[in-house]
């Protein structure tokens, strides 16, 4: 099809904003607000942490007031989880108990933050929001054997506490930072996430180029800059000042940009690859040509040939997933009518959005040199109003189970307002003020009185009526554990967790009926040392067309998106996983070997290590009960039931 010019001018204009424009709070400087002060002793007292203060001011506004401190139990069990996504130990907890210590809690929470765990735990919620995955999508759904060296790269930033203006830019423009260094390199794999569409008759279409700069362009605007930049793809912004050309701007970034598989497999390795790829290539760039000339039956017989080729192509050689500019393969970006690269319009070069910029701001040429190093310098500056308050709005809303925020991927206009807005300015402050560290960040709030509360109120009815969703944090919100995280508490208390960090994602043993659904089944090769397939399941595959069957009942997100905030939904499937799949059933096993001794002692032992406390009477009774039955699988019945229960799944 013919290329269709569908706007006037050759370049498009820069374009100005009006007031009314600039006037939406998430586009307005951050306020340099201080922390409510209050005169009297209740408020003085419960007061620990300047966070305290804006939340007691809502409280008090809203004529609502503080649940009491959570039980010591509890709160170890809500911190660990919280920051390892593993339980504490028994002994981790009646430590804690006896600590008597003033400082107790401060000495528990910085512990954790220096636990390896930490990072992976984490990590897990930046590889959400930046759709991480280990495979392609789509129809041929491609492995990426050597992703699994930037999630490696998330989790020590993380447990390194690398500030996050720094992680930032080494994501998006490592290579260009330092190309000798192989962590950057890696790093920058993170313009290379997103799906990527491919076919067998030609993989290299200027359709395809577009879907990658597509990809680059709307995961800077979703998870850095909290903006649906994505929706001003085909036309101006429906609600946020975000025009059409601001969208194409941004892709402008990564005109130059190129994939770039650093290679590091051994001499021999390439060799045989490379006589394994010629003669399959050499097919494959016959079959292609020949094409153009062949009739409808004929191009079917070549597209069917061309598939089995494909079905032959070994995994590729191992090497670093990463990106680097090509000034020579440069793309020219133009506005595409309703986003269809075959209606090409007026040409831009490179810009940040203009309504965070002053009017009439100049645009790069896209042939600049390290361009997404300028992009990253502009991101990061402490004068950006979104980047610091997106992040922050992430880290408290994953300690609190609700953001300031509740659309962390959308400070737009139909996103929700901030409920603490004072807050969510002042926390971003502090995090640039304290060098962008966000283990700082943490250690405020989680030692605040607001994140010690109790999970259940003195004034449960009355405060629901007032505030249903507990938006102004009269209580704890309860919440029930994601799925990495009850498949790795299971693994924990049945005592099989394999802590090993790092290296090669695992690929367990599944259902045979799934792998052949696979449009190239070879890609899914089992783990053959089966203490890997016991470790952390951020350790374990994330293949865009097989979620893992437990992970994928539990809400594990569809990694083709952003996840912002992981949903969480109660249905029957989970139940029955919970009761019939595989993985509950053989660590209940693996749980049920753990447990030894009198049953009483056995009981007992089985509630703290599952659920971090001994059973009340009626739970002991019931469980003593049900163990008296003879038969030899009653322990596994009873440690499976465990796995099952409410005070396993859920967090006070």
């Amino acid at each position: 099809m013919a290329t269709v010019v569908w706007a006037a001018p050759d370049i498009a204009p820069l374009g100005s904003y009006t007031a009314v424009e600039r006037r939406h709070w998430a586009f307005q400087p951050r306020k340099d607000v201080a922390p409510p002060v209050f005169d009297d002793a209740a408020a003085k007292a419960w007061i620990r942490t300047p966070v305290d203060a804006f939340v007691l001011a809502g409280l008090r506004k809203a004529e609502l007031a503080p649940a009491p401190e959570a039980d010591r139990a509890t709160l170890i069990r809500r911190v660990t989880f919280n920051l390892h996504g593993l339980p504490p130990t028994p002994e981790e907890i009646a430590a804690f108990v006896a600590d008597k210590r003033p400082d107790a809690y401060e000495k528990l929470v910085d512990r954790l933050l220096d636990s390896p765990r930490y990072g992976e735990q984490w990590a897990r919620h930046w590889l959400d929001v930046v759709r991480f995955a280990e495979s392609d999508g789509y129809e041929y759904d491609t492995h990426r054997p050597d992703a699994f060296r930037f999630r490696d790269y998330v989790i020590a930033s993380f447990n390194s506490d690398k500030p996050y203006d720094v992680f930032l830019k080494e994501q998006l423009a490592g290579d260009e930072i330092d190309p000798k260094n192989d962590t950057l390199l890696v790093a920058s794999g993170f313009n290379r996430l997103g799906p990527l569409r491919k076919n067998a008759g030609n993989q290299d279409v200027a359709s395809s180029r577009t879907e990658v700069l597509t990809e680059m362009a709307n995961i800077v605007g979703a998870g850095m800059l909290g903006m649906t930049m994505g929706c001003a793809r085909c036309h101006d912004h429906k609600f946020d000042p975000i025009r059409q050309s601001d969208y194409y701007r941004l892709q402008g970034y990564f005109a130059q940009t190129q994939a770039n598989d650093v290679i590091i497999a051994s001499a021999e390795e390439q060799a045989k690859y490379k006589a394994t790829m010629e003669p399959l290539e050499n097919e494959m760039r016959k079959l292609r040509f020949s094409m153009r000339k062949a009739s409808e039956e004929d191009k079917g017989k070549i597209l069917t040939r061309l598939e089995e080729i494909d079905g032959q192509i070994p995994l590729p050689l191992t090497a670093m997933y990463a990106v680097k500019n090509d000034p020579k393969e440069m793309t020219p970006i133009h506005m595409l009518q309703r986003g269809d690269y075959r209606n090409r319009g007026a040409a831009v070069g490179m810009r940040p959005p203009g309504i965070l910029l002053p009017d009439g701001a100049e645009e790069l040429p896209l042939a600049t040199e390290k361009p997404r190093t300028r992009l990253a310098e502009w991101i990061t500056t402490a004068e950006n109003p979104l980047t610091a308050r997106v992040m922050v709005n992430r880290i408290w809303g994953f300690h609190f189970g609700r953001p300031i925020v509740t659309t962390p991927n959308d400070f737009g206009k139909m996103g929700t307002r901030p409920s603490h807005p004072e807050l969510l300015d002042w926390l971003g402050n502090e995090y640039v003020r304290q060098g962008w560290k966000m283990k700082p960040m943490h250690r405020m709030i989680l030692l605040s009185a607001a994140y010690r509360q109790a999970s259940v109120s003195p004034s449960e009815k009355a405060f629901a009526a007032k505030d249903p969703d507990n938006k102004w944090l009269w209580k704890a919100n309860r919440r029930r554990l994601e799925a990495e995280e009850i498949r790795d508490t299971m693994l924990a208390v049945s005592g099989r967790l394999n802590a090993k960090l790092g290296g090669p994602s695992v690929m367990v043993q599944i259902d045979p009926e799934l792998i052949k659904d696979l449009k190239r089944p070879q890609y899914w090769v089992t783990t053959r040392d089966r203490t890997e397939h016991d470790r952390r399941t951020i350790y374990m595959i994330y293949k865009r067309n097989l979620i893992l069957p437990f992970m994928q009942v539990f809400d594990s997100p569809d990694t083709l998106l952003s996840c912002a905030r992981r949903d969480q939904s109660t249905h029957a499937p989970q139940a029955l996983e919970l009761l019939n799949g595989t993985v509950s059933n053989d660590l209940a096993i693996a749980f049920a070997k753990r447990l030894a001794g009198a049953p009483g002692e056995r009981v007992d032992m089985a509630w703290r290590l599952a659920t971090g406390r001994l059973p009340n009477a009626k739970e002991r009774a019931l469980s003593l009960q049900y163990l008296d039955d003879p038969d030899p699988s009653a322990m596994t019945e009873f440690a499976l039931s465990l796995f099952n229960s409410n005070a396993f799944l859920y967090v006070n």
